[in-house]
Order: C-alpha cells, then sequence, then structure tokens
C-alpha cells in the first residue's frame, strides 16, 4: 500500500484554512500554546470538522498523523 506524506501547508488546505507559509506562521503564533493536559483536537478554536479529523488522523494513524503530530509540537512551543 502506497502513503502519500502531506506537508504543512496541505494539512492547512484540508482544515479548510489559508495554506500559504505566512497564514500558517500566523495561526501558530496566534493560537499557541495549547496547554499541555490538553489534546491538539480539543482546542477551542477548531470546528467539530476540524476537530474531527485531527482526532481521526492520530487515533487511525492515518498518513496525515505526521504532519498532524508536528502541527501538535508547534502549537505548545
Amino acid at each position: 500500500m502506497e502513503t502519500s506524506i502531506h506537508d504543512m501547508n496541505a494539512l492547512f488546505a484540508q482544515l479548510g484554512l489559508e495554506e500559504s507559509n505566512e497564514s500558517i506562521e500566523n495561526f501558530i503564533i496566534t493560537h499557541k500554546p495549547i496547554p499541555e493536559d490538553m489534546e491538539l483536537y480539543e482546542a477551542e478554536f477548531w470546528s467539530n470538522s476540524q476537530a474531527d479529523f485531527l482526532k481521526e488522523s492520530i487515533a487511525e494513524d492515518s498518513d496525515w498523523a505526521v504532519v498532524v503530530d508536528h502541527l501538535n509540537v508547534l502549537l505548545r512551543d
């Protein structure tokens, strides 16, 4: 089975967010830090569908999981 490698720009597009590098940087600056005891998908700034996608990506270890994990780290620094 072939799996896709997604980048941060593709993740933001998948989430229905602006996918330019500048927009991603601004999003991260605006929304961090997420508390350490909160799951990424639990943050209040996600829509229900975005939160579901993030939760399922990790739970199912989908081909999105690596980039979702990276976003998680970036939002906690």
